[in-house]
């Protein structure tokens, strides 16, 4: 339970950094609209950490959390922010996805 409990934590960290993005495109009260998304997001996604690090080792999840926001940041630059899709962002991207899920499959819990 607390593996997917880390992976929605995951996924909010992607949001707040998504609404970061949106924000500094955004002006006047759409602005606080998006900065307010990434206050909720952030919120969510350290009390879901800290909730799975109640029974996951905290380097495992530390590092599963922030490679699951980090894929899903680069993705979403990819997807709606029209950033890079070259070769060797795409490769590294891939390795980190590997390692992510390396990480999960050799921790203790």
């Amino acid at each position: 339970m607390n593996w997917i409990l880390l992976i929605l934590g995951g996924l909010f960290e992607v949001g707040f950094a998504s609404c970061l993005g949106k924000a500094k495109h955004a002006t006047g009260i759409e602005a606080y609209g998006w900065y307010a998304g990434f206050i909720v997001c952030l919120t969510f996604s350290m009390l879901l950490l800290i909730k799975a690090t109640q029974t996951l080792p905290i380097g495992t999840a530390y590092a599963v959390w922030t490679g699951i926001g980090a894929v899903g940041t680069v993705l979403v630059g990819i997807l709606v922010f029209k950033e890079s899709a070259e070769f060797w962002r795409i490769f590294f991207l891939i390795t980190l996805i590997g390692s992510i899920i390396g990480l999960k499959f050799v921790s203790s819990h």
